[in-house]
C-alpha cells in the first residue's frame, strides 16, 4: 500500500488539514490568556469551532464546478487552488493581530482560520473518496491520520515550546509557512474522475440551488433503509461519546493528579494511530463491512475498562490500560466507521453527502450527549459506565441489521 503515490498525498493533506485547527482553538486561546484577555471575550472563542460542525451548510457549493480559471484543475483540486491560499493569508493575518490591542480582531482572524480549514477538509473528504476504491479507504483514512496528527503535535506542544525563543506573531508566521504548502502538494496531486457533467449543464439560480442542495438529500433519502442508516450513524459513537466527555472530571473523583492525567497523552495517541492503521488494514483484508463488525463490538466491549478504573481505587496501571485500550479501540473502529460513511456517498454529490453524514454523529454527542454529567452525578461512576456500553448496543443491533439488509458493497457508484 506505501508504494501507491497516492496514499502519501493522502499524508500530506492530512498534515495540512491538521496545523490549522489548533490556531483556532487551544493554542489560539493560550495565546489570549498570556495576552490578559477577559475569560468572557477568551469564551467567545467556543462558537469558533462552530464552523466544522456547519460545514454541511456550504458543502453544496463546494460540489459545483469552480469558478473562473480554476476550472481547469478539475473539480477537487481547483477549489483547493481556491481554500488553501486563503487559509494561508488568514493564518498571516491570525499572526500578524494583537490580542492585547485589538481581541476581537484576532478572534475574527481566527475565525476566517476555522472557515477556511473546514471548508479544506469538505473538499479533501471528496478528493479521497473519489480518489480511492472502497478496499483503500482505511488504509487512505489511516495515512490521513498520521499526517494529521503530527500536524497537531507541531501546533500544539512545538508552537508552545518555540514561543519561549522566537515570540508568538514570529511563531504562528511559521506556521502560516508550513500552511503552504498545501497549494503545493495540490499543485502535484492528482484528480479524481467525477461525474460533473449534470452540474455543468445546469443554469439558473433555482436549478442550481436545487441541483447543489435538493438533490443530493434527496438522492439520499429516497434509497432504501435510508432512515436506519441515518439513525445508525447517528448512535454509533454516542455511547463511546458519553464516556469519553466525563473522563477529565472521572480521572479527577479518582484521584488521579494533574502530571498522572498528563502523562497519558503520548500512549493515546500511539494507541490511536496503531488502532487506525490496523483498521485500515482490516478494511483492505476482509471488507468493510466485516471490519464493521468486530470493530463496532471491540469499541463497544472496550468500554469495560472504564468500570474496572472505577474499580480499581486509583491504580495508575489500570488507569493507562484503559486510556490504551480505549484509544486503540476508537481508532480501529473510527477506520472502519469512516470508511463506511465514504461509502455511503453518491460520486454525484461527495463533498455534500459526506460532511452531513459527517456532522450527524458530532451533533448526536453535543446534544444527547450532553446528559451524561446528570446521569453520571445521579447513579454513580461504576453504574454510569455501564449504562453507556449498554446505550451502544441499540446502534450494534441497527449494524448488524444494515450489514444483512444493505451491505456496505451495494453503495452507489
Amino acid at each position: 500500500m506505501l508504494k501507491d503515490r497516492r496514499i502519501w498525498f493522502m499524508a500530506a493533506y492530512g498534515f495540512v488539514a491538521g496545523l490549522p485547527l489548533p490556531l483556532s482553538g487551544f493554542t489560539f486561546r493560550l495565546w489570549l490568556s498570556e495576552g490578559g484577555v477577559s475569560l468572557a471575550m477568551i469564551g467567545l472563542t467556543a462558537n469558533i469551532g462552530l464552523a466544522y460542525s456547519l460545514k454541511f451548510l456550504w458543502a453544496p457549493a463546494l460540489d459545483q464546478p469552480p469558478p473562473g480559471p480554476f476550472r481547469r484543475l478539475g473539480q477537487r483540486r481547483g477549489w483547493l487552488a481556491i481554500i488553501q491560499p486563503a487559509l494561508v493569508l488568514s493564518a498571516v493575518l491570525l499572526a500578524s493581530s494583537d490580542p492585547i490591542g485589538a481581541p476581537m480582531a484576532a478572534i475574527v482572524a481566527a475565525a476566517l482560520v476555522a472557515f477556511c480549514s473546514a471548508s479544506q477538509d469538505i473538499v479533501v473528504d471528496a478528493w479521497r473518496i473519489e480518489l480511492f476504491p472502497q478496499r483503500l479507504q482505511g488504509g487512505a483514512m489511516a495515512a490521513y491520520v498520521w499526517g494529521y496528527r503530527v500536524a497537531l503535535l507541531i501546533t500544539t506542544s512545538g508552537v508552545i515550546k518555540m514561543v519561549g525563543g522566537f515570540g508568538w506573531h514570529a511563531t504562528l508566521l511559521s506556521v502560516a509557512a508550513l500552511l503552504a504548502i498545501g497549494p503545493i502538494v495540490t499543485g502535484f496531486a492528482p484528480e479524481p474522475e467525477t461525474i460533473a457533467a449534470a452540474r455543468n449543464t445546469v443554469t439558473g439560480f433555482v436549478a442550481r440551488l436545487q441541483m447543489a442542495v435538493v438533490a443530493p438529500l434527496w438522492e439520499f433519502l429516497s434509497r432504501p433503509g435510508a432512515i436506519a442508516i441515518l439513525l445508525f450513524v447517528a448512535l454509533f459513537k454516542l455511547g463511546e461519546a458519553m464516556a469519553g466527555i466525563m473522563t477529565a472530571p472521572f480521572y479527577r473523583a479518582l484521584g488521579f493528579s494533574r502530571d498522572a492525567i498528563a502523562g497519558i497523552g503520548p500512549f493515546s495517541l500511539v494507541a490511536t494511530l496503531a488502532g487506525i492503521t490496523l483498521g485500515g488494514w482490516l478494511v483492505a483484508r476482509i471488507g468493510v463491512g466485516r471490519a464493521l463488525l468486530i470493530t463496532g463490538w471491540a469499541q463497544t466491549i472496550a468500554m469495560a475498562m472504564y468500570v474496572a478504573l472505577a474499580c480499581s481505587a486509583g491504580a495508575h496501571t489500570v488507569l493507562y490500560a484503559t486510556v490504551v485500550t480505549e484509544a486503540f479501540a476508537q481508532g480501529v473502529a473510527d477506520a472502519a466507521f469512516l470508511t463506511y460513511l465514504s461509502g455511503l456517498c453518491s460520486r454525484q454529490f461527495t463533498a455534500t453527502q459526506y460532511a452531513l453524514l459527517s456532522s450527524i454523529p458530532a451533533f448526536a454527542i453535543h446534544t444527547l450527549g450532553g446528559v451524561s454529567g446528570l446521569l453520571a452525578g445521579y447513579v454513580g461512576w461504576v453504574p454510569f459506565y455501564i449504562l453507556c456500553m449498554f446505550t451502544a448496543t441499540p446502534a450494534m443491533g441497527l449494524m448488524v441489521f444494515l450489514l444483512r439488509r444493505y451491505p456496505p458493497e451495494q453503495a452507489p457508484p
